[in-house]
């Protein structure tokens, strides 16, 4: 721990100190940092450069202030976590603009009162006060509880249904995820039909899923590619990859995963385009099932699309053949659904990579023989998504990547799948899990995003190697 006070001003308690102690952690005084200095080939961190600090005055809390004395000393290290303080979060405001915030970002509360600006939704402790005490937290959640008690005006039939729906809820969320078919589709890349009747309800185009495949095991993010509401389940497709997909890969029908959470993330912002325009999306690999059901919601709104993918061989095909997926949808939307198919080595449609079309039909749009480019959807690999946002970049065309970043929670707190991106000129950070997954891909900073894919493969081989996979 690097403490810009001593251990004496610490606002801890003296028992979990003296536990953390006890466990090893190191306690470094009078020290802040300044920089964090890592390896431009990694990414990873390597060294902290600290400042030198030395107590002051006392300020507003009692405490002697911290006073930087322009020294510095550099300490190695390999991982930070930073403390940030009990300010709010403000992923809370960013996702609910409504919500009234003071000027301080804590939420506003009604005076003498635990109500938001939001009709029925109450707040307290920390996020309400700013920094405070677990007791007044307390508190306030029990202030909150009475007023929401007093404020109901249901008769006892209305919340006796209520508490039924309630619990036909819980019983559908507890219901085992359970695989129910298993289709290999190509090689390392399997299709599952899972029971997950909370998620096909709700999923909309765009969304994904948070899935534990067994306890203790791996969260890994996964896009919904399919999902029937009334028959209560929901379609993946995984590609054997790491060592937590490559043991789904080995589940069998009958199997149930652990944990299904979801739909997580913001569904594709869907606009009818007019006249002679389409939506393109340019799918590479494993990315056909993602873009299956956006595909599908455009044509159902009658917009006209064109669907360019790429696989590396015609080995990997999947739902293109016919009475499949890309089949059907092109049965069904006859006059509004064009399909262009290329392969790395030309065995099948093209030759050349998802580009070559793309960069066609850019050309042929500023010249008004073909149809104008209203949108691109991409979805792949990162290296493919940032060639197709370069190319469409100076066209001036809307482009939206829909990104598998890194993820452990989804929900937007743990910060893993950061993303770097520029508004109005400055660098600025969203979340995958809840900002998108798909974000603008002109506003995405490649070069620092995509090295962040290969800062695990050490971990990810020595995975494999200690699962029996390699």
């Amino acid at each position: 721990i690097v403490y810009r006070r001593t251990q004496a001003e610490m606002p801890v308690r003296v028992e979990e100190l003296h536990h953390a102690f006890e466990e090893g952690i190191e306690l470094k005084e009078l020290r802040g940092p300044r920089e964090f200095i890592g390896d431009d080939k990694t990414h990873f961190v390597t060294h902290t450069l600290l400042d030198v600090i030395a107590l002051g005055a006392p300020d507003a809390s009692g405490r002697r202030s911290p006073v930087v004395t322009g020294e510095s000393e550099s300490m190695a290290v390999d991982l930070v976590i930073m403390a940030l303080g009990n300010t709010p979060n403000p992923i809370i405001k960013d996702s609910e603009p409504s919500l009234k915030t003071t000027k301080w970002g804590t939420i506003d509360v009604a005076a003498g009162s635990q109500q938001t600006s939001l009709a029925g939704v109450y707040s307290g402790g920390d996020a309400a006060r700013g920094g405070s005490t677990a007791i007044r937290a307390a508190g306030d959640g029990q202030a909150a509880a009475r007023e929401i008690v007093g404020n109901i005006d249901l008769t006892a039939e209305q919340i006796s249904s209520m508490v039924h729906a309630a619990g036909h809820y819980t019983e559908l969320a507890g219901a085992p995820q359970t695989i129910l078919e298993k289709i290999h589709l190509a090689d390392g890349i399997v299709e599952f039909i899972v029971h997950s009747p909370l998620v096909a309800q709700a999923a909309q185009a765009g969304q994904f899923v948070r899935v534990l495949p067994w306890d203790k095991g791996e969260l890994i993010p996964l896009t919904l590619a399919d999902w029937d509401a009334t028959a209560g389940t929901i379609c993946l497709v995984v590609q054997a990859m790491g060592a937590s997909s490559m043991a789904i890969n080995k589940m069998k029908v009958g199997d149930a995963f652990a944990g299904i959470a979801g739909p997580l993330g913001l569904p594709s912002a869907l606009h009818r385009y007019e006249g002679q325009q389409t939506v393109v999306f340019t799918a590479g690999g494993l990315g056909l099932p993602p873009v299956y059901p956006i595909m599908r919601a455009h044509l159902r709104l009658g917009n006209h699309v064109t669907l360019i993918a790429g696989f590396r061989n015609s080995d990997l095909l999947f739902w293109v053949g016919d009475g499949e997926r890309v089949a059907a949808l092109q049965a069904e939307f006859s006059e509004l659904f064009d399909v262009i198919y290329t392969s790395n080595d030309g065995s099948f449609g093209a030759k050349g990579f998802v580009t070559t079309p793309l960069e066609a039909m850019l050309k042929a749009g500023q010249t008004s023989k073909g149809r104008k480019i209203a949108e691109v959807v991409t979805i792949g690999p990162p290296l493919m998504m940032r060639a197709v946002s370069d190319m469409t970049k100076p066209y001036g065309v809307k482009t939206v990547a829909s990104l598998n970043s890194i993820m452990v929670d989804a929900t937007g707190m743990c910060g893993a799948c950061m993303v770097p991106v520029t508004i109005d000129g400055k660098m600025v950070r969203k979340h995958a899990c809840v900002d998108g997954p798909e974000l603008d891909s002109h506003i995405i900073d490649w070069d620092k995003f995509l090295p962040r894919f290969n800062q695990f493969k050490p971990q990810e081989q020595a995975s494999r190697v200690a699962h029996g996979f390699a």
